[in-house]
Formats: structure tokens, sequence, C-alpha cells
């Protein structure tokens, strides 16, 4: 496959951007995003330019890291991740736009690669059961509903991948900071700091300059893992209750 490259170049996080145009002559459709921009790079390489900085790790999606705008869609035209898009689902001929998640709580560091650290001050901020729970206990002893269980699954496999701020128009956390205060929200265990966990991560989430919920559902719709936007009402309903002095229940009402 021959492939024409826009890719936003960015030397520093101060400094000003472009898009450079680069052209691939014999892509192979079995190939995935990143193995494509490794070629990219080796190329660069061989006629002593700088290679493209781009974020990745384990390349199996799991861990999130490799996210990027791809022809303006988070992670790109299909429902996963960066390193899971192989190259089979462009055309022999195409040209593909390539830059960093826009947003003002992501910094552009350089070229792809994007400040995520605002994620990680989210976790910190409520996103952990602190109490004494006692002695380790055996796996079935604390019974859980299975409804509750299954919600708590779903919304523990969010990556952090950033793919939902990327997406929405006002560049919300909202997807990422409900799914994480849910999964710990819906447990037995979770329960004696439902409240203030609630408040303290939604709180710390407006500090890092994520903007509002949008309400378009955009981040559902690219994020790879499926995470539903249920989480955002239900990460709402906690955050009421625990302003209010409502009782806190396990529901995904």
């Amino acid at each position: 496959m021959k492939l024409i490259l826009h890719v936003w170049r960015q030397s520093g996080p101060s400094d000003e951007g472009r898009f450079d145009r680069y052209e691939l002559e014999s892509v192979s459709p079995d190939s995935s995003f990143l193995e494509m921009l490794d070629e990219l790079n080796e190329k660069l390489l061989h006629e002593g330019k700088e290679p493209v900085a781009f974020e990745h790790d384990c390349r199996e999606g799991i861990c999130g890291s490799c996210g990027m705008v791809i022809n303006g869609v988070a992670h790109g035209p299909q429902r996963t991740t960066t390193c899971q898009l192989h190259m089979r689902t462009f055309k022999d001929g195409d040209e593909i736009w390539i830059e960093p998640w826009r947003a003002e709580a992501f910094p552009v560091l350089k070229d792809l690669v994007v400040d995520r650290s605002g994620f990680d001050r989210i976790i910190q901020a409520g996103g952990f059961i602190s109490v004494n729970t006692g002695n380790p206990q055996d796996a079935n002893a604390v019974p859980v509903p299975k409804r509750a269980a299954e919600l708590a699954f779903d919304a523990a496999e969010c990556i952090g991948c950033g793919a939902c701020v990327a997406a929405c128009p006002n560049a919300s956390a909202m997807l990422f900071t409900a799914a994480k205060i849910s999964h710990l929200n819906l447990l037995p265990q979770g329960q004696p700091e439902r409240r203030e966990r609630t408040k303290k991560m939604l709180t710390q989430q407006d500090v890092e300059g994520f903007g509002h919920c949008s309400n378009h559902e955009e981040c559902e719709a690219v994020c790879p893992k499926g995470i539903s936007v249920r989480y955002i009402a239900m990460a709402n309903t906690d955050l009421r209750k625990g302003y209010l002095g409502g009782q806190a229940v396990m529901t995904d009402d």
C-alpha cells in the first residue's frame, strides 16, 4: 500500500506545531498502525531526520498509552485502540492525518505525545479504598449482588487512554472519572468512602481543567472498551447524594 501521511510535529510544549507530509510506498495491510509509524520512523532515521514521537507500551490494547487522533477520530475509524488498528482498514493511496489529543488539560509534550498526568491526579484524589477492612477474606466471603459485580467489572475495564476527552467537544473527562468512581462505589468495600470519593474525584477533574460533560455521547462512541455513559449518570447521582445527604446504596439507576 502507498500512503500519504500528514503528521503533527511539535518540538515542545511552548513551540508552534505543524503538519508535515510523508509518503510510504510499501505498507503491509497486515501491519498495525503503530508498526506503520515504526516504518516511517525507520525511514526518517535513515534520512537523518528526527523520528516522530508517539506513546506506546503493551501494543495489545490494554495499557491505553497509544492514543492519537486519526482522520479526526480518536484512535481512528474503528472502535479500538490505535495499536489494534490495522492498515487494512485503509486503502491504497489514502491520505491520513495524524495528530495528538486536543485538550487544554492534555498539553502536547512533543509531536503526538501529550501529558495525561491529570488522569493520575484524579485517581490520587479518591480512586482507592483506605478504610481498615480487617484481615484478608476468602474471595466469596463478601456477598456482592450479581448486577453490581457486573457493572463494577465493566467500569473497571477503562484503560485511561483519554479518547473520551479527545472526542468530547468540551474536552470533558467525565466518562473516565465516572468509570473510576463507579467501579469502587458499586462494591461493598467502597461504601464507607463513597460520598467523599465522588466529590474529591469530580472536584479534581475540574481543577485539572477538563470541561463539563457535553451530553453528545461522543465519549462512548470512541471508547475502545465500550464504557457506557450510564456511569456518568451514576456518578452525578452519587455526587448529589453526597451533597444533599442522601442514602448511599448500590444501584445502577
